[in-house]
């Protein structure tokens, strides 16, 4: 069963144009995702699907297999759809380009999920809440799921609504990684769907696939990144890195 890697790279973010090339000790945004993906043992390749010739030839000089896709394409999924439509693949895994310290055993655990069970046509990755910031931030997406593990809902407002605030204990509460996997044909079709209202109102994409009746499995995961949407941001992100050299020395 074949199985690759997308990164989805786009040059003209509203809020930090240039984005996968601003770079961490030296190198691109974009080279530490491809780097963190090319670990992955259960991706038979990774590719970067970019719209940009700057980003195009950046990946090149960190040998990367690099493919120009449409710039009008709105998002990453309608991208790798476009990147990978003609390949010979089984499952697509799309790597998101803005989390430099994306972990290699999480993309690996998610590309598990497919190849085990035939009937999951996309997976994605969730993390254990720990803190009342990111559970009330909006630009943490929460999920909920059912007993089986596949999502209920996906929002960026607080999920579930802890109605008996005296509870000497509360559920377990998840956000959402931008982490994706799908079955190539499920892709192909999923991107060819018109916008669902909760997608539009939420602006989450994967809502499409809930809206039109899909299963979306999840895996948790204990690790953590930061996912670099503006330059405040990328300067977490850098300061994460050097913390995180000091540790390894």
């Amino acid at each position: 069963m074949k199985t690759i890697g997308v990164i989805p790279a786009r040059f003209g973010s509203t809020r930090f144009p240039g984005k996968p090339l601003a770079a961490i000790d030296g190198k691109p945004m974009l080279q530490h995702v491809w780097e963190k993906a090319s670990q992955c043992k259960e991706l038979n390749e990774v590719l970067i699907a970019c719209d940009h010739e700057e980003i195009f030839k950046a990946a090149q000089n960190f040998k990367a297999r690099v493919v120009m896709t449409d710039p009008r394409l709105l998002s990453g999924s309608d991208r790798i759809a476009e990147a990978v439509k003609d390949l010979k693949v089984d499952i697509v895994v799309n790597v998101q380009g803005d989390e430099p310290f994306i972990d290699s055993r999480t993309i690996d655990a998610l590309t598990v999920l497919l190849k085990q069970d035939a009937d999951i046509l996309m997976g994605t990755v969730i993390k254990e809440i720990t803190n009342d910031a990111d559970f009330l931030n909006p630009n943490v997406v929460k999920c909920v799921m059912d007993d089986q593990g596949y999502a209920m809902y996906f929002s960026r407002s607080p999920i579930p609504h802890h109605r008996n605030k005296n509870a000497s204990s509360f559920p377990r509460n998840y956000k959402h990684l931008g982490l994706y996997a799908y079955r190539k044909d499920f892709l192909s079709e999923f991107t060819g769907w018109p916008k669902g209202t909760l997608e539009s109102v939420e602006e989450l994409e994967q809502l499409r696939a809930l809206e039109h009746g899909v299963k979306i499995k999840t895996t948790i995961t204990t690790y953590e990144s930061i996912a670099v949407d503006t330059p405040q941001d990328l300067q977490k992100a850098i300061e994460w890195y050097d913390k995180l050299k000091l540790m390894t020395k």
